[in-house]
């Protein structure tokens, strides 16, 4: 273990300590208002109010910490271990040994041992090859679950990729860093969102191969649940999925109205099981009708019952789906990724495909040196569907710090009120959703300026500022002679992202029994 890099852990820890009993006594109202010079203007419960959120925000510092100081004893007793082993040591008793190790850290940590191997590897990566990611633990400006989620998505990179990726979003000084508020104020699921949107456009492997590979895993599951309910999710192809749920998201709204009592959720699970219990399920030629209701499915193998789809041949999404493809990408000329808002980064052969089969399509000029999108000017109060897509090309969500709710749901709004002299301008609108759009037209929740391409920030009612969450645009990939000639024209131009090395991949990276991107157990 290196005894220097705990050692400076437990001292942040020591330091930590008296801060915090100070926030502790303040927001007991132990300790009274000093140099003051007008202490009757001073709100003693706002004082205990602001003196716990303080409080709050140390704790999480230390339990960063914390983890941080977990993460070094974890691997400094598996290394002691492992130095006192035999130099002679067979296979047989390497793995023996580290079964002990596991088993041992199980037991004192009070986990199952399937935890354990887990926080064995994360820790022995942390402290061997993700420096900038163990700093910021040990510094408190990251989470566990931030760190958690950087080993996570390294995996299966070279090492060049993995250490380009961690810089990018924890090194300020990196000749390319992560554009917004820092990785750290970003909640765990949208920091994973960041990190895998990063890393499906640097992944060594193709995203058509490593596409191809899990579309081959695509499934239906059934897991039942309690109380007269159960579990039944999918695992598609992105573009299927999101036209799924953006068109049960749109029938939901339309059942919308002053009479309706259920709640979008609720009509979104209404409508999907409406489709799926009754689309082609109709007696027809092939299917005999039982007593008791039901039918004998009699037709002949490979007969297709009429409203069904026969094999190969699922359509692409009937639903508004807003897709940004390069055009160079688009005419073949290169495989980088496309954008599918509410999802990422998707295959360039999934992106035609939604492209060919669109009614109607809208030319988005970007700026050719970072690939932001270029702003478009409009003077009129009522916001054009245009406009409308531009913004959930700028903001892809609800600007509320760490909402997760996608732009389909969401309302287009004026910062600056138009009756008080706001412009209906990119600069000037955002897209809270309906909950965060109340609470900026009924409390202090206040959005700060917003510009062509980055969301607005928010300032909460205590004075704290929020930064906004910004897409990581990049320029765009040209093949190598238009690159070579492009420089050669302008030498401004940005050189070309490194291509990493291919690397063979595992099967699967999702734990032995789970459903691919859920974390739950596999029915």
């Amino acid at each position: 273990m290196e005894s220097s890099a705990a050692v400076e852990t437990m001292e942040a820890i020591d330091a930590s300590t008296p801060v915090l009993a100070v926030f502790v006594d303040r927001a007991a109202g132990n300790v009274p208002l000093q140099d003051d010079p007008a202490p009757s203007h001073v709100d003693p419960l706002r004082e205990q109010a602001d003196a716990c959120l303080d409080g709050l925000h140390e704790v999480a510092k230390v339990e960063a910490r914390l983890a941080a100081l977990k993460v070094q004893l974890t691997a400094g007793y598996a290394n002691a271990e492992k130095a006192m082993a035999s130099p002679a040591e067979s296979p047989q008793d390497r793995m023996v040994r580290e079964m002990a190790v596991t088993s041992e850290i199980a037991c004192v940590l009070t986990i199952s041992e399937r935890a354990a191997s887990a926080l064995l590897v994360e820790a022995l990566e942390l402290t061997t090859v993700r420096p900038l990611t163990l700093s910021g633990l040990q510094a408190g400006s990251l989470s566990w679950q931030h760190a958690r989620i950087m080993v996570d998505e390294t995996a299966n990179l070279d090492p060049a990729g993995a250490a380009a990726l961690e810089a990018h979003f924890l090194d300020p000084d990196a000749p390319d860093p992560a554009r917004g508020c820092p990785a750290g104020e970003l909640v765990p699921c949208r920091f994973r969102a960041k990190v895998r949107t990063w890393r499906e456009r640097h992944h060594p492997v193709s995203i058509e191969k490593r596409h191809a590979r899990s579309a081959a895993d695509r499934r239906v599951e059934y897991a039942p649940d309690r109380d007269g309910m159960a579990w039944l999710s999918a695992y598609l192809p992105a573009d299927q999925a999101a036209g799924i749920w953006d068109r049960t998201t749109a029938a939901a709204r339309v059942m919308q109205g002053p009479d309706e009592t259920r709640t979008l959720t609720q009509l979104r699970a209404d409508a999907a099981s409406t489709w799926l219990l009754t689309a082609g399920l109709e007696p027809e030629a092939g299917l005999t009708e039982v007593a008791g209701g039901g039918a004998v499915d009699d037709r002949l193998p490979g007969q297709v019952p009429a409203g069904l789809v026969p094999a190969g041949g699922v359509p692409s999404p009937a639903a508004q789906v807003l897709v940004t493809v390069p055009a160079l990408s688009l005419l073949g000329l290169t495989e980088e990724p496309a954008m599918l808002s509410g999802y990422g980064p998707i295959p360039p052969s999934m992106a035609r495909a939604l492209v060919a089969d669109a009614p109607s399509f809208r030319r988005v000029l970007t700026d050719p040196h970072d690939g932001a999108p270029l702003e478009i000017g409009r003077t009129s109060y009522r916001i054009p569907k245009p406009m409308r897509q531009w913004l959930r090309l700028r903001d892809a969500k609800c600007t509320f710090p760490n909402c997760n709710n996608h732009s389909l749901d969401n309302d287009a709004d004026h910062l600056l009120a138009w009756a008080r002299g706001g412009p209906t301008g990119i600069s000037n609108l955002a897209q809270p959703c309906p909950k965060h759009h109340r609470l900026k037209h009924n409390t202090a929740w206040t959005p700060t300026a917003a510009s062509a391409n980055d969301p607005p920030g928010w300032t909460s009612p205590t004075g704290r500022h929020y930064p906004s969450e910004q897409p990581d645009w990049e320029p765009p990939r040209w093949p190598p002679h238009i690159h070579a000639l492009l420089k050669a024209l302008d030498p401004v131009v940005p050189d070309q992202p490194r291509v990493p090395q291919s690397t063979d991949l595992p099967e699967s990276s999702a734990p032995p029994g789970t459903a691919p991107g859920t974390g739950r157990e596999a029915a």
